[in-house]
């Protein structure tokens, strides 16, 4: 029983951090950048490369925090918690890229019938997105970051 309720709470906090990650990208764009269809340059290719260790270090306070509170509220060794949280966000994040790879190969396809690409072009796509090459979503469907809408 109380193993259940362990991995309910666990649960729980993993997907209320996702929830949480997701509403902080989701409010981290400005009306601006909703309101105007103009593009702007990448985050990549603007932002000062010293920005994403601090992102890191924040990130990894925030998951320190959680698995701290977590281990303080079920009675269990933090290392442990930590551990577990990074299991379980691995393997989302495992799932949700194999999700993307499957919804660009369905895409792909259906240009491919459509004629819009040829077999070897859609092969290159894939193949590029494979090996990390291609950015995440951007496509129709995609994960836009700072177009309308957003």
């Amino acid at each position: 029983m109380e193993s259940t309720r362990k991995r309910t709470l666990i649960t729980t906090a993993v997907a209320g951090a996702g929830a949480a990650a997701a509403l902080g990208i989701a409010l981290a764009a400005s009306p601006a950048q909703a309101e105007d269809p103009t593009p702007t340059p990448s985050a990549s290719s603007s932002a000062p490369a010293a920005d994403k260790p601090d992102r890191e270090a924040a990130r990894a306070a925030r998951q320190d925090e959680l698995a701290g509170a977590l281990a303080t509220e079920l009675g269990i060794d933090k290392a442990k918690v930590a551990a577990a949280l990074e299991k379980v966000q691995a393997a989302q994040r495992d799932e949700a890229k194999a999700d993307r790879q499957a919804q660009l190969k369905t895409r792909l396809d259906e240009a491919v019938k459509a004629g819009k690409l040829t077999a070897d072009e859609a092969a290159a796509i894939l193949k590029a997105a494979e090996a990390g090459v291609l950015p995440q979503g951007g496509g129709p469907g995609g994960a836009h970051r700072g177009g309308p809408g957003r």
